[in-house]
């Protein structure tokens, strides 16, 4: 492929359609058919893909998702395959719960930060929110990302009317005081999300208003290929750090989108939005240099057919998709 063809590309990986947790915007509570192993890629599939579109791409990160990614037998190992490769941003996002005692392998595989979701810090909201999560695991895994150097740690916090929007000042608060960053997100109408829609829908415009009773909030300079719109936020003497907006509904950030989903089954997706995906996984099966350059022109085709959104389209719950 010539450098003058060669496009910016972020790539997010699922590595398991499975979660301990069942969050009530991301799986709901019954009715979760677990894949057969067999189905699931391989790590040397996965780490042919990141190849591939290494070497196809100006590839700019690479994000390993799940469902939990952490519950997945050997994931440090796959960390340290694709550290090899020296991808310039190797992150991985997890609910917590089994971080405390992964993060310094992590770190020592050659990971380079963490994406932790927090969606409250009050034990009794967690567990409504999580369905059985354990909040303290979660607050250790985060200490333990500090200890390891996992940084910059990113707290995400999926904003929920009725449930954790009166608390995003605190999350913030708590958050910046561990030197974390704290980005507040959106919840999409994807999956069993689209059903408690109308109902748990809170701006970011709202969130916005909420933290500026408590923080000054400056904006920062916006890289169009970012999905979280950044500020300086300073609050209580001693709590100052970044704070981030993700508008996934209110103002879609289509334009510098970069970004591809390989699901665990060997799905390509170039949109969360819609249900549009593309089977490689029978390119992923042989490094032949034929499949490699087939498995790179479906890619840039997903990656050209990037276009501006108005409306989610997708029934498909996210933590099959790695969102």
């Amino acid at each position: 492929m010539k450098s003058q063809q060669r496009r910016a590309v972020s790539l997010r990986i699922s590595v398991t359609d499975r979660c301990q947790l069942r969050c009530v915007y991301c799986l709901p509570l019954k009715g979760v058919t677990k894949l057969p192993a067999g189905d699931i890629l391989s790590f040397e599939e996965i780490i042919r893909f990141a190849r591939a579109m290494q070497a196809g791409f100006d590839l700019l990160k690479v994000h390993l998702t799940g469902g939990e990614p952490l519950v997945r037998h050997g994931i440090v190992e796959l960390v340290a395959g694709l550290a090899a490769l020296r991808i310039p941003d190797l992150v991985l996002t997890t609910n917590g719960q089994l971080l405390a005692g992964s993060a310094l392998d992590l770190k020592h595989a050659g990971l380079h930060r963490v994406t932790i979701s927090l969606d409250s810090i009050h034990d009794e909201t967690y567990q409504t929110i999580t369905r059985g999560g354990d909040l303290k695991r979660t607050l250790a895994g985060i200490k333990a990302a500090l200890q390891a150097g996992l940084a910059p740690v990113k707290i995400n916090v999926v904003v929920l009317r009725g449930l954790n929007d009166n608390e995003t000042a605190d999350i913030a608060h708590f958050g910046l005081a561990q030197g974390c960053q704290v980005r507040f997100l959106e919840l999409m109408p994807i999956g069993c999300a689209r059903a408690q829609f109308r109902d748990r829908f809170v701006s970011s415009a709202e969130v916005h208003q909420r933290l500026a009773s408590s923080f000054q909030l400056t904006p920062l300079d916006h890289d169009i290929r970012r999905s979280s719109r950044n500020f300086l936020a300073v609050g209580r003497p001693g709590v100052s750090g970044t704070i981030g907006l993700i508008s996934s509904k209110s103002h879609p950030f289509c334009a510098g989108c970069t970004r591809l989903r390989l699901t665990s089954t060997g799905q390509l997706i170039a949109c969360l939005a819609r249900e549009e995906s593309v089977p490689i996984r029978e390119f992923l099966r042989t490094d032949a240099p034929e499949a490699t350059r087939d498995l790179q022109e479906l890619a840039i085709r997903q990656v050209d057919g990037k276009c501006l959104r108005t409306e989610f389209d997708t029934a498909r719950a996210m933590a099959s998709v790695g969102g």
